[in-house]
C-alpha cells in the first residue's frame, strides 16, 4: 500500500524538502549568510568573474550544504572555494544562516507538502512506525510548526548529532541512531530523503529501502539512483496507491550492494 518492501515497519523520514516546505527556507538563508561572508572577505561585491569569490549558488547549497549538519555544511562550502579560516568564522556564518532561517519561520510559518501529510496519514493507519532524523537544529520547532508533532514517535536532529557526537550525514550515524531508538534493525527500516548527503547515508547504513524525493529536477534523480536510492519520487502521494501506480525501483547495482546481508 505504501510503496515499500513488505518488510518494512519503520520510516524515517528527513524533514525540509521531504515532509515542509523548509528547504527552500534554509537555502534562501545559507546563500545570504555566505554571500555576506564573501562580500566581506572582498571587501564589496562580489564577482561572479571571481572563482573564490563568486556569488553561492542553488548547485552550491546542494553539494555542499543540502541535509549536513551546520557547521559541517560551512565547512564543506569554504573548502570547495578553497577557503580556509578559523573555528570562529564558521560558527559565525553557521549562526547568521539559523539566525536568518529562525526569522523567516517566525515571519512566513511552515508549509507541510499536502502529498507528505497524505503519506504520513496513510503510513500510520497502515501501523508503519514513524520517526524524524534531520540534521536540522530546529526540528522540533518546524514539525509543531507544521502541526505533524502527532506522527512522529521520535525524533533525531540536529541537537541529538551534538550531543551524542554523531558523524553528520553523508555519514549512516543519525539514521542508524534513529532505527535503534524505534527498536529495528536498518533492514526493516526505510529512509525518506531529498539530499544527496541523506541517501548516500540510506546507502551507508544498509536500510531496507532508500526512498530519493526529487524536489530539484533536473539531474537529481540521476544523481540520487547513482547515490543508492532505492526509488525516486517528486512527491511521496506519488508511493500511495490512488497514485495510479508505483514507480518502477531503482535497478542500479547500488541497490544489490546495499541490500546485501
Amino acid at each position: 500500500m505504501l510503496g515499500l518492501p513488505d518488510d518494512i515497519t519503520v520510516a524515517l523520514f528527513d524533514l525540509d524538502g521531504v515532509l515542509t516546505d523548509t528547504a527552500s527556507v534554509h537555502r534562501t538563508a545559507w546563500t545570504d549568510a555566505f554571500d555576506a561572508f564573501l562580500a566581506d572577505r572582498a571587501g564589496g561585491p562580489i564577482d561572479a568573474r571571481t572563482d573564490e569569490l563568486r556569488p553561492f549558488t542553488e548547485q552550491d547549497y546542494l553539494d555542499h550544504v543540502d541535509g549536513r549538519p551546520r557547521t559541517d555544511g560551512v565547512r564543506s562550502f569554504l573548502a570547495s572555494r578553497t577557503i580556509d579560516v578559523d573555528d570562529a568564522t564558521v560558527t559565525r556564518i553557521a549562526d547568521g544562516k539559523n539566525d536568518a532561517f529562525l526569522a523567516a519561520l517566525e515571519r512566513d510559518g511552515v508549509r507541510a507538502y499536502p502529498g507528505s501529510v497524505r503519506y504520513l496519514h496513510a503510513a500510520r493507519d497502515a501501523g508503519l512506525h514513524i520517526a524524524v532524523v534531520t540534521s536540522s537544529r530546529n526540528g522540533a520547532q518546524v514539525l509543531e510548526a507544521a502541526g505533524l508533532t502527532e506522527f512522529v514517535e521520535q525524533r533525531v536532529d540536529g541537537n541529538t548529532i551534538v550531543d551524542e557526537q554523531l558523524n553528520g550525514k553523508p555519514a549512516p550515524d543519525s539514521y542508524l541512531r534513529g532505527a535503534e531508538l524505534m527498536g529495528v534493525a536498518p533492514a526493516a527500516a526505510a529512509v525518506f530523503e531529498d539530499a544527496i548527503s541523506g541517501v548516500q547515508a540510506g546507502h551507508a547504513g544498509r536500510f531496507g529501502h532508500v526512498v530519493g524525493v526529487d524536489r530539484v529536477g533536473g539531474g537529481q534523480a540521476d544523481s540520487m539512483r547513482d547515490a543508492g536510492a532505492s526509488i525516486v519520487v517528486t512527491d511521496l502521494a506519488e508511493l500511495l496507491p490512488d497514485a495510479g501506480g508505483t514507480p518502477e525501483p531503482n535497478d542500479h547495482p547500488a541497490t544489490a550492494r546495499r541490500t546485501a546481508p
